[in-house]
């Protein structure tokens, strides 16, 4: 009989979330948002709903977002499309940086030496090399920064990691994660507003450092089709899992890299693929075995949306989505015999001594081995993404360091910027994530 059991996640108990003072009303964290888009919003109301925050303003290069933000926000709000007047303002404690990856490092870089507490999504960096800059920025700023993977500050993956550590699936050696998708806005088509005109856009600035174009306003509201400004499916997605990954495991990165993708599908003007696929191999470290890790990125999905992660031991597979299952069927003790094909005589030589060494055994019911299921859920209504800014927050106010630092951040942003690498060079790499440098192999 196989048994199952169901555990609810305890959110107070699990959750790797600071303890949160009591502040009053009036001693809230002053935040601004720079580049006030959909992600962007999104980090502001989970920011608030900590209520540990005041928002106090907002940046974008498009007055739309900045209209928008003032109805949603409060008509207090300070707008600017030039977030260099958020940095100058010495009312900001902390800034949420949401904008096109291209501006992540130079935004970051500039806000931690104004004196501001950084929460940057993720990657960090478009280029690994920026994000060497970054990271020692961050280390000699005294500054918190956090990245923005939230699900390193997930019960979930909290349970996992608490879980692997524990036994659960014996000695890990394979990993397979995944995310797919099979919608428009899902592969990045989002809308253009019918007000995208040169006179509402401040162009220029939204390119920055990337090669200048004509105004096009589909290559900015649609900026990870491009690889001017973005970093594809590796940079928005991969991410994301080497992040939960490396939390899960205490792992710090691949030593090798190997990705192979292509553009199947969305053949809209983007360059860079819809699907890929990678491969990377993971050396021991501490009590972590060496493991191979392969991920798989896919718009193409006709079976839907689903992500997640299954950890393959030598006892079990934990598997992670919306929470966390462990599946055990454990090896028989004798290891068995194939003497069919032997001259009889052999056959019976072999089982004489088989039957020595693994004498029968009775049942007994101490002989009885636990097997099945058991799954882990949060309770409804859980979000990571909260305890993401609860953590980041707490951190601003405690002085208390982060889980996803730069350091953190990097090292699950280089393999992912890296799978980019491979497959436009169709080649593989070398990566050290202790010094954040690659060579090609072959």
């Amino acid at each position: 009989m196989s048994l199952s059991r169901r555990h609810l996640l305890q959110t107070a108990a699990l959750s790797p979330a600071v303890a949160l003072p009591q502040i009053s009303p009036n001693d809230r964290i002053r935040f601004a948002t720079i580049g006030i888009g959909g992600m962007g919003t999104g980090d502001s109301e989970s920011a608030l709903r900590t209520g540990l925050t005041e928002m106090v303003g907002a940046s974008d290069i498009y007055q739309g977002r900045l209209d928008r933000a003032r109805e949603r926000f409060g008509s207090h709000l300070f707008t600017t499309r030039d977030y260099r007047e958020v940095l100058a303002r010495k009312d900001i404690d902390a800034v949420i940086i949401a904008t096109p990856d291209h501006w992540h490092a130079r935004i970051a870089t500039e806000a931690l030496a104004a004196g501001k507490d950084v929460y940057v999504e993720k990657p960090m960096v478009q280029k690994v090399e920026d994000g060497i800059g970054l990271v020692e920025a961050a280390g000699k700023s005294g500054r918190i920064l956090q990245v923005g993977s939230q699900r390193v500050s997930s019960i979930v993956y909290a349970k996992a990691k608490e879980l692997l550590a524990a036994g659960a699936i014996g000695e890990l050696n394979l990993v397979e994660a995944w995310w797919d998708r099979n919608s428009a806005i899902g592969a990045w088509q989002y809308s253009i507003p019918p007000d995208a005109t040169p006179a509402n856009i401040d162009w220029d600035r939204f390119l920055g450092a990337a090669p200048k174009r004509p105004f096009d306003p589909v290559r900015l509201f649609r900026w990870r089709n491009y690889q001017d400004y973005g970093t594809g499916v590796a940079g928005d997605l991969f991410v994301h899992l080497f992040s939960g990954l490396h939390f899960i495991t205490g792992a710090a990165g691949p030593s090798r890299v190997y990705a192979t993708g292509a553009l199947r599908y969305w053949k809209d003007g983007r360059d860079v693929p819809d699907v890929m696929v990678g491969l990377y191999d993971y050396p021991a470290r501490g009590p972590m075995p060496a493991f191979n890790l392969a991920l798989r990125v896919n718009f193409v999905n006709g079976a839907g949306e689903t992500s997640g992660f299954r950890f393959v031991g030598s006892e079990g597979v934990l598997t992670v989505d919306s929470g966390v299952t462990v599946e055990r069927q454990p090896r028989e003790k004798e290891p068995g015999y194939t003497v069919g094909t032997f001259p009889r005589k052999l056959q019976e030589q072999f089982l004489d001594e088989y039957r020595k060494k693994y004498p029968p055994q009775a049942p007994t019911m101490d002989a009885m081995r636990p097997q099945g299921q058991q799954s882990y859920r949060p309770e409804r209504g859980y979000s990571d993404h909260l305890d993401h800014h609860r953590n980041f927050f707490s951190a601003v106010r405690s002085r208390k360091p982060v889980v996803e630092d730069a350091r953190f951040g990097l090292q699950a942003a280089g393999p992912a910027l890296l799978s980019n690498r491979s497959v436009a060079e169709q080649k593989a790499f070398r990566w050290n994530p202790e010094t954040f440098t690659a060579e090609a192999i072959g």
